[in-house]
């Protein structure tokens, strides 16, 4: 397939159409500095053969998209907690979003957003609730909590075992790296395959980009402060997911995401961490379908 690029208000968003031509459009958002090419294969075919029209873009600062100019900004982390005015807002992550619909053609679209992707899921449902037709969100904290009270769901031991990876900025080193990454979002006992992780780091090179190491546009994704409605204004129909292993944010935040947004449903998975790794990805689509179905039933 080939990149293609939406204009959001003047930033360049860029997107790709991944197979399933004919079927239900299903829109997918990756999470915090990680570009579209984060998609496994193989969750993207299981999506296909459960009769998916498949598109993923990269948020701004990721990716192929545009990027923003350097700030004097720290970690991630202390961008999440801290006040200053950011680059952008969050409502700017979700006009990309429909942004990106507009130049696919799709005038509603179903939507997965997994990790970060997912509370950016959820501020699409809520800002633009005309284009959606139904909502998954994975993986995810609630669009409502903020500052320091996100700190409830973090598994900060996680974060910590981030900061300690350090790889030289090599294709062997890349690699290594996002291994080191997806084994730290493994849940206990869950197998992560070399290829995966693999693909998915020279899928990025081939394009030249190596979204996952740069700190800095980490911090101003994360740092988009958002002020528009909440969970319980989405009325779109609504599934929350969340692996029941997952290192680095506990499954309380998808219970709160569910009880928040009228109407949803939940569904946790014992054995699945973060990193979506193989073993969840039929599962995964499966549990898509059977929303899709359910409201149009």
């Amino acid at each position: 397939m080939t990149t293609q690029y939406a204009n959001s208000h003047g930033v360049q968003i860029a997107y790709e159409e991944l197979g399933g031509i004919g079927g239900d459009p299903l829109l997918l958002v990756m999470g915090l500095g990680t570009s579209r090419f984060w998609w496994p294969d193989g969750l993207v075919d299981e999506f296909v053969r459960c009769g998916f029209h498949v598109a993923a873009y990269d948020q701004r600062d990721a990716g192929e998209s545009a990027y923003f100019p350097d700030e004097r900004i720290g970690s991630p982390l202390k961008t999440l907690l801290s006040r200053p005015a950011p680059a952008y807002s969050a409502e700017d992550l979700a006009d990309d979003a429909a942004a990106v619909l507009d130049a696919l053609g799709w005038q509603r679209a179903h939507l997965f957003g997994h990790s970060m992707g997912g509370l950016v899921a959820q501020r699409i449902a809520i800002r633009h609730p005309d284009r959606l037709l139904s909502l998954t969100t994975s993986s995810a904290v609630p669009s409502d909590v903020k500052g320091l009270r996100l700190l409830r769901y973090v598994r900060l031991g996680t974060v910590r075992g981030f900061t300690k990876l350090h790889f030289p900025e090599t294709p062997a080193g890349n690699i290594n790296l996002a291994l080191a990454v997806a084994r730290l979002l493994a849940a206990p006992g869950e197998t992560i395959e070399q290829i995966d992780v693999t693909a998915c780091v020279e899928k990025e090179a081939e394009h030249k980009v190596t979204s996952f190491r740069d700190d800095k546009a980490q911090s101003r994704q994360i740092g988009a402060k958002w002020s528009g409605g909440r969970l319980k204004e989405i009325t779109a129909p609504t599934l929350v997911l969340h692996g029941e292993g997952d290192p680095l944010l506990r499954v309380r935040a998808a219970h709160d995401v569910a009880a928040a947004i009228p109407g949803s449903s939940l569904h946790t998975f014992p054995g699945v961490g973060h990193f979506l790794a193989r073993g969840s990805w039929p599962a995964y689509a499966t549990a898509v379908r059977e929303l899709v179905n359910h409201a149009a039933g």
